[in-house]
C-alpha cells in the first residue's frame, strides 16, 4: 500500500515539475488519453507544424476529465460545452487548479469539443478550420500560448446522433506568479465543430 502511494505521489510531482524548456518524451503522449484515437489526436496537436507552444505535457487528470465529458455528450446526444456546468468550472470541480484569472461563470478557456468525426486526422482538420479552436489548440494567442497541460478524450456509440465524440483540454495550472499581461483574454464560449450522420439507422444495436 505504501509503495503504491509513494509511486502516485512521485508521478504527480513529476507531472507538475517538468521544466517548461524540456520537450516531453515521445511515450509521454500515452498519458494524454485512454484510447488509441485519443492518443493519436494528442500527438497530432503536439506535433503540428503550426504549434506555438514549446512544450505540451500530458496530464492524466485532464485525460480522465476529457473522456468523461465525451461520454456525457454521447449520453445527451449533443456536442455542448455547458453540460453540467462550464468547462472551466468542470475542471475546478474535479480538482484541477486553474489560474485565478480564468473565468468562472460560463467560462471556457480550456475545452475544445467535436462530434461526428471518425478519425483523429479528420477531427484535427476540422479543429484547425475553426478559428477559435485553432487559436486555442495551437496557442496562436499569447493567453493560450502559456497553457502547457493537455488531456484528450474519445467516446463512440453508434446509436447517437454524432456517433463519435471528442474532447480536448489544454490549460495552464494555477501558480503564485503575478497575473501576466495579455493583449487579449479569450473566452471561446459555445464554439463547437460537429457533423450529424443522417444515414445512420438509430434502430441498430450498439
Amino acid at each position: 500500500m505504501r509503495i503504491a502511494t509513494l509511486f502516485t505521489l512521485i508521478f504527480s510531482i513529476n507531472v507538475f515539475t517538468v521544466g517548461a524548456s524540456e520537450q516531453p518524451a515521445e511515450n509521454d503522449v500515452t498519458a494524454c488519453g485512454f484510447s488509441a484515437k485519443a492518443i493519436a489526436l494528442a500527438r497530432l496537436i503536439q506535433q503540428d507544424p503550426g504549434q506555438q507552444r514549446t512544450v505540451i505535457e500530458c496530464h492524466p487528470l485532464l485525460a480522465q476529465a476529457a473522456e468523461d465529458k465525451a461520454r456525457v455528450m454521447a449520453e445527451f446526444g449533443a456536442v455542448m460545452h455547458n453540460l453540467g456546468g462550464s468547462p472551466n468550472s468542470r475542471l475546478r470541480e474535479i480538482g484541477f487548479p486553474l489560474p485565478r484569472y480564468y473565468s468562472v461563470v460560463m467560462g471556457n478557456q480550456v475545452e475544445a469539443i467535436a462530434g461526428g468525426y471518425s478519425t483523429p486526422e479528420s477531427v484535427w482538420r476540422s479543429f484547425k478550420d475553426s478559428k477559435p479552436h485553432r487559436q486555442h489548440l495551437l496557442g496562436e494567442l499569447d493567453f493560450y500560448r502559456e497553457q502547457q497541460y493537455m488531456g484528450v478524450g474519445f467516446y463512440s456509440h453508434r446509436n447517437t446522433p454524432h456517433v463519435e465524440y471528442w474532447v480536448v483540454y489544454v490549460t495552464k495550472a494555477a501558480d503564485e506568479l503575478p497575473v501576466p499581461y495579455f493583449e487579449y483574454i479569450s473566452n471561446k464560449g459555445v464554439f463547437v465543430v460537429q457533423q450529424i450522420k443522417p444515414e445512420l439507422d438509430l434502430s441498430m444495436p450498439k
